[in-house]
C-alpha cells in the first residue's frame, strides 16, 4: 500500500489539510468542515518535508504576492471529472466563468452543467485549484464543498467581491 503523507497548513480560512503521495505531489487540500473533505487516518504519516513549497506558496497566495500556484499534484477521477478539474487551471486570478462555461470548455452540452457542477464539487484540491471562481450563470455565488463564506473570502481576497482582504 502506498503511504500519504499529511500536515496541516494555517490560513485565513483554518488549518488546510494537506496530502501527499511519496513523490511528494499534492493529493488534496481540504479545509475544516468541507463537504467530501479528507480527514486523518491512522495510516498516514505526518511529515511536513513534502509541504514546504506548498506552505511557502499558500502563505505567499493568502498575503497576495502569488496569484498563480506552481505545484506538483496528482488527482484520481473520472475521465470526465478530470477534464473538469483541468479546465479550472485555466480560471485566471480575480475572476470568474459560470458552470455553463466550464461545460462549453470541455467540450459537453449546456444540460451537462448539472454534472459539471458534481464534478466541481469533488475537486479534491480547493483554493490551488480554483472552483471557487466558479459561480452561477446569473452572477450568484453558488456551492462550495468548503462553505460559501470561505468562497466569498477567497474571491474578496482575490479583488472580485470589493476590496482584498488584508
Amino acid at each position: 500500500m502506498t503511504p500519504t503523507y499529511w500536515t496541516n497548513v494555517a490560513s485565513p480560512l483554518g488549518p488546510l489539510l494537506l496530502t501527499a503521495g511519496p513523490d511528494g505531489a499534492l493529493t488534496s487540500l481540504s479545509v475544516p468542515g468541507q463537504k467530501g473533505g479528507r480527514v486523518v487516518r491512522d495510516d498516514w504519516r505526518r511529515d511536513e518535508g513534502p509541504f514546504r513549497g506548498a506552505g511557502e506558496q499558500l502563505a505567499a497566495y493568502f498575503a497576495g504576492e502569488l496569484k498563480e500556484f506552481r505545484l506538483a499534484w496528482r488527482t484520481e477521477g473520472t475521465a470526465f471529472r478530470e477534464k473538469v478539474w483541468a479546465a479550472l487551471d485555466g480560471i485566471p486570478y480575480g475572476s470568474t466563468v459560470t458552470y455553463g462555461e466550464i461545460a462549453a470548455r470541455i467540450g459537453a452540452p449546456r444540460a451537462a452543467v448539472r454534472a459539471v457542477g458534481g464534478a466541481i464539487g469533488a475537486n479534491p484540491l480547493l483554493v490551488v485549484r480554483p472552483c471557487h471562481r466558479v459561480i452561477g450563470a446569473d452572477g450568484t455565488l453558488t456551492g462550495y464543498a468548503g462553505g460559501l463564506d470561505r468562497k466569498v473570502r477567497l474571491l474578496t481576497h482575490e479583488g472580485v467581491l470589493g476590496e482584498p482582504v488584508p
